[in-house]
């Protein structure tokens, strides 16, 4: 069958019962990349985010800032930590469920930090949101003050801005990151 006899179903969630998650197309999910069946989890990366947002979807994390699951997440898996511990955990809850189609180690390639050299996980975190109109206003006043070379570089840029959906005044960098 294809993708699209799954459009508007859902599927039970496998982990915390109850909970059910819709069948959402995504441009990113291709016929060369996976099975074209995929988890999405909109707090953990921009693809996912994107589809999430697109479909008013809540953006729930389910990870705390030092990698461990919330509450939310369910008692089973409460301040476990994600990478090691957690992993385990959900490999064990999708066993007992009878979910768990096949288990292989992978080589996965998370960022990493530059410090530590640690993998880091990608979450979202509170922002100060704004009016996305005045932002984007404001912006592209500013660039067009700019001295841009090559400057037919500044009507792509002007471009980018008006596609723009969402914007975020952040203060979470440390200093000295690169």
């Amino acid at each position: 069958f294809s993708g699209s006899d799954l459009a508007d179903g859902s599927c039970a969630h496998p982990t915390i019962p109850g909970r059910v998650a819709p069948l959402l197309p995504a441009n990113h999910v291709t016929m060369t990349k996976g099975t074209g069946l995929v988890h999405t989890a909109p707090a953990h990366g921009m693809e996912d985010y994107s589809v999430a947002s697109h479909h008013q979807l809540p953006t729930d994390c389910l990870v705390d800032e030092s990698g461990y699951f919330t509450e939310a997440a369910g008692p089973e898996l409460k301040n476990k930590n994600v990478l090691e511990e957690g992993n385990e955990a959900v490999i064990k809850m999708l066993q007992a469920a009878g979910s768990l189609l096949k288990e292989e180690k992978y080589v996965h390639s998370y960022p990493y930090d530059w410090r530590t050299k640690k993998p880091m996980i990608i979450r979202a975190s509170k922002q100060w949101f704004v009016n996305t109109a005045d932002v984007k206003a404001a912006a592209q006043d500013a660039l067009k003050k700019v001295k841009v070379i090559p400057t037919s570089a500044v009507n792509r840029m002007l471009e980018m801005l008006d596609r723009r959906t969402f914007w975020c005044i952040s203060r979470q960098r440390c200093w000295g990151v690169p």
